[in-house]
């Protein structure tokens, strides 16, 4: 029933598009998803990879049509690129969670970019450092490699068929902070300057937080998040420093969020609260709350509620601020 399930869905959400297009939204074997290029975040040997570090995918799920992997230890920070058929001009950055402990490879990585291209936009899932693998000033580690994915995204506009200024950037659970963090903080200087690409904006034209981590108060955390991102006993300084909600700013882009009401891991008062503090400095915010979907639906577990219906409602909203 839940192969079935998935398949529904799959269908549901698919364009009447021949060929590839047609096919992205299909569940398929991990070894038939592959990106259609793969390119560094920063130049070769400029991180200083912490002694040891070694990336390693783990594979979550035992069904053969629904991968689930994650990725540990990255030591090369990167964007895998899905390239639709025909682009239509618009680019998406994908942050996908792992509460900063790994990062998701399929299910709020791939799956997305898969469904994005069929519909003509070009697709990057940004595969970002982890601040528990011992990297210098690891709290600004995400957050440097958003700045950087947003900055060379832009600077391939011409090599990848994109414009510039319709560039979108979304996050699922901590990739959701990576997103609010980004949304708040995009000319933060967390890091140096290394080549022309870092001339450019990274403050994205829009953006998305899906059952979005946002908050390090420890009352609404993800404990896991939180302590990953901050370590185990952190300053009060820290936490507003890494709270999204607390530095909201009137020329962030429009926001557009999306969380369950039975969400038992990442509390939906993330989302509220951040809603409130965008809302009352009057900056563009949709939100979406759903009575069921628990955390990390993505696409193909969202089957069968009425949340299955998000991506739609996330493209129309994308179209609305003339990204798509």
């Amino acid at each position: 029933m839940t192969l079935d399930r998935r398949h529904l869905l799959a269908a549901g959400l698919a364009l009447p598009l021949a060929g590839r297009a047609a096919q992205a939204a299909v569940p398929t074997r991990p070894a038939d998803v592959a990106p259609d290029a793969s390119i560094a975040l920063w130049p070769e040997g400029h991180l200083a990879v912490p002694p040891g570090l070694v990336e390693r995918v783990v594979q979550r799920s035992d069904d053969a049509q629904a991968s689930d992997r994650m990725l540990e230890h990255i030591t090369r920070p990167r964007l895998d690129i899905f390239r639709p058929a025909k682009p239509n001009g618009a680019a998406v950055v994908l942050a996908p969670g792992g509460g900063y402990r790994y990062v998701v490879i399929d299910k709020e990585g791939y799956e997305l970019a898969r469904w994005l291209a069929a519909r003509g936009v070009t697709a990057y899932v940004l595969f970002y450092r982890l601040p528990g693998d011992g990297w210098a000033d690891r709290a600004d580690v995400p957050l440097a490699d958003a700045q950087r994915a947003m900055r060379l995204v832009r600077s391939r506009a011409a090599v990848d068929g994109i414009d510039p200024e319709r560039v979108a950037f979304g996050g699922f659970s901590a990739g959701g902070h990576v997103a609010t963090s980004l949304l708040t903080r995009f000319d933060a200087q967390v890091y140096a300057p290394v080549d022309a690409a870092d001339t450019l904006s990274a403050r994205p034209d829009a953006l998305a937080g899906i059952y979005p981590v946002v908050s390090m108060d420890a009352a609404i955390a993800h404990p896991g998040s939180r302590g990953n991102l901050l370590g185990p006993e952190p300053s009060a300084a820290a936490e507003a420093l890494h709270s999204p909600e607390r530095r909201v700013r009137r020329d962030m882009p429009p926001l557009w969020l999306l969380h369950a009401e039975d969400d038992s891991v990442v509390p939906v008062a993330n989302s509220v609260r951040l809603r409130a503090a965008a809302r009352a400095i009057g900056n563009p915010c949709e939100c979406h709350f759903f009575e069921r979907g628990e955390h990390g639906f993505g696409l193909m577990k969202a089957a069968g509620l009425p949340v299955a219906i998000w991506p739609e409602l996330l493209w129309n909203w994308l179209d609305s601020h003339q990204i798509v």
